[in-house]
């Protein structure tokens, strides 16, 4: 008797993290198989596995749709409104950060970990990827969540120090970066337009960082001390550098490591980290108004539903547009900011931003033709 072998794989969920990307699929084990079709029917199932992609070339009536049904189409720009969705929850977390008042960002990155433990676990255990993954990948997941938990704190601290819009905005230069370190580490290509590029996002940090030995003494426009916003930049531009790499790592490891591992580490380490550096600074401390702790929660179920629906927006949509619709992020952060915080954006931060979001949009648009390309080529 002749059996056909057959898998079916379950899309995961979205999970939380600092880089989304779509996660492997769970394939059946070498016992799932699915008996042949009928002698006569074979025919009339070799069309079917033309025409349907969705279940591994499975036969009807095995297959999910019937002969002659039409396939569901993904409702055009689903994935884009999903972005834009996530950019503005991740903004609004953004702004109840910068009203929490007497909370270190170390403890607000605690309770973000917290909320991404609490998330990830269940996943672990359905997926039975276990707790530590392969042992040749550990050291890769070990500086995943060690690089990926800073650029976190990093970032909180940037937000409470200095304006929303500028933080923001020097985030946006990951894409950048990234290319740089892909190029160092991963023998990427690293072409004239990358190096343009990189000058924009320079050029646009230094419009909002705005040193004294360049724009004068006086420098307005900015959130208590200047040495409070150049500590802020510093923090910005240090958490930007680490998401960075944790980019690269992800790319090193590929799909060998299932994404709830990673984000799991990022989480742990994250957690034993905070803990840490939280009783160093003798910081540890529960909030003293109840606003405050609402606001936390808040962080933490917003930062959660951003990731998942720019997680979901991964999977239905190309990298290169999702990528740029990303920098809608910039324009929240400048309308919460006006309408929430009170502070006007100075016109060097408007022409940063513009400079940030030129460099991280054209390294998008030339990834995601390069990517088409290919794709091309390797069809003919």
């Amino acid at each position: 008797m002749v059996l056909c072998q057959g898998g079916e794989g379950d899309a995961a969920p979205a999970a939380a993290g600092q880089e989304p990307e779509v996660p492997p699929g769970r394939e059946d084990g070498p016992g799932a198989v699915q008996p042949c079709p009928a002698p006569g029917v074979e025919a009339a199932g070799a069309e079917e596995r033309r025409g349907c992609g969705c279940c591994s070339g499975m036969s009807w009536p095995f297959c999910c749709e019937a002969p002659g049904a039409k396939k569901k189409a993904t409702c055009p720009g689903l994935g884009l409104f999903y972005t834009i969705l996530s950019a503005f929850l991740f903004s609004v977390a953004s702004l109840f950060l910068k009203k929490i008042e007497d909370v270190h960002s170390v403890e607000v990155s605690a309770f973000r970990c917290v909320f991404q433990m609490a998330f990830v676990l269940p996943g672990l255990i359905y997926y039975k990827t276990g707790f530590l993954g392969p042992k040749g990948k550990r050291i890769f997941l070990f500086f995943r969540g060690f690089l990926g938990s800073t650029a976190m704190i990093l970032l909180y601290y940037a937000y409470q120090v200095m304006p929303l819009a500028d933080a923001t905005v020097i985030t946006f230069t990951s894409p950048v970066f990234t290319s740089l370190l892909a190029w160092i580490f991963l023998k990427e290509k690293y072409s004239l337009w990358d190096v343009l590029f990189t000058l924009f996002a320079v050029t646009g940090v230094i419009l909002i960082a705005r040193p004294p030995f360049l724009f004068g003494s006086r420098v307005a426009g900015i959130e208590g001390s200047y040495s409070d916003h150049l500590k802020g930049t510093i923090a910005a531009i240090a958490s930007t550098i680490s998401a960075a790499s944790t980019i690269v790592i992800l790319r090193k490891v590929g799909k060998s490591v299932h994404y709830f591992l990673s984000i799991w580490y990022y989480a742990v380490i994250g957690l034993i980290g905070c803990v840490i550096a939280l009783f160093v600074l003798n910081e540890w401390r529960l909030p003293h108004c109840g606003r405050d702790r609402v606001f936390l929660i808040l962080i933490g179920l917003l930062g959660l539903g951003g990731q998942i629906f720019l997680t979901k927006a991964l999977q239905i949509e190309k990298a290169g547009p999702v990528s740029i619709m990303r920098t809608m992020d910039v324009v929240f952060a400048f309308i919460l900011q006006v309408l929430f915080l009170n502070h006007i954006p100075t016109w060097w931060t408007v022409g940063g931003g513009l400079c940030v979001v030129a460099s991280s949009s054209g390294t998008a648009i030339r990834k995601w033709r390069h990517s088409v390309k290919k794709a091309k080529q390797r069809e003919i």
